[in-house]
């Protein structure tokens, strides 16, 4: 049975390759013209994320003109000399970082009154609790193994989103758990981990001030309350964790 699944698999993903390769076809009279397209994609798609990043903060520039000193610039032709290009382009610079930076505030100032908000109901649900830090966490599964110390090296499984529910990053994201020693990442981290037992499953509600402050980082605002759904899976003593507890 595995042996025909096997046969199988490769005769579909032979017959799948055929097929792109016909369809290449269809379009291009050699390899010379399918690559020469694959460039200007592939560039083409890194503009479009470029442009994408632009018009979040209020800056929409005409895609049909950008084309056309695009298609100019290869030609060598262009309907602005290199010193007015380098002017515009120097201008546009500023702006765009001007108008990165108000948007940034605003939303690190938004992020800042939500949290405090959403912290301070979330504190009053049942099952929820606050550390002298302002931490917050809920026990969704207790552990039976060890329980980390801030030198030990743990192994997780996470889920980070913002209060909204927008995910912005996972473990299965990466297709992996994450391994890092505990005392090495954000402070809400070390602390609530520090919590948990090897094979408990916690959610923690972490302030801004326990994570990356005023900071933007990604696609994570300034001043942003973090939620972190975090499985314990590992938890590795350090050497300096085995001669703490020899001492005690």
């Amino acid at each position: 049975m595995k042996k025909y699944l096997a046969v199988s698999l490769l005769a579909s993903s032979v017959l799948f390759a055929t097929a792109q390769a016909s369809a290449a076809t269809e379009h291009f009279k050699n390899e010379a013209q399918e690559q020469a397209y694959a460039v200007g994609a592939s560039m083409a798609r890194y503009l479009d994320k470029s442009l994408q990043q632009q018009e979040k903060i209020g800056v929409k520039l005409d895609r049909n003109l950008i084309i056309e000193g695009m298609k100019d610039g290869l030609h060598g032709k262009s309907k602005l000399s290199d010193k007015e290009i380098q002017t515009v382009l120097t201008d546009m610079s500023k702006d765009l970082a001007a108008k990165a930076k108000k948007k940034a505030a605003e939303e690190a100032a938004k992020a800042k009154i939500e949290g405090a908000k959403f912290l301070k109901e979330n504190a009053k649900k049942p099952g929820v609790k606050t550390t002298k830090s302002g931490l917050q966490y809920k026990v969704l599964k207790k552990g039976t193994g060890p329980q980390p110390k801030p030198s030990d090296i743990v192994t997780v499984n996470y889920k980070g989103s913002l209060i909204d529910g927008t995910v912005f990053d996972s473990s299965a994201k990466h297709h992996q758990p994450a391994t890092f020693k505990l005392d090495q990442v954000i402070p809400g981290w070390t602390e609530g981990v520090q919590l948990m037992h090897q094979g408990g499953k916690y959610r923690f509600y972490i302030p801004a001030k326990l994570a990356y402050g005023d900071h933007a980082t990604g696609s994570i605002p300034g001043n942003s309350t973090l939620i972190f759904d975090v499985d314990l899976l590992k938890v590795k003593k350090s050497s300096n964790s085995t001669s703490d507890s020899s001492t005690k």
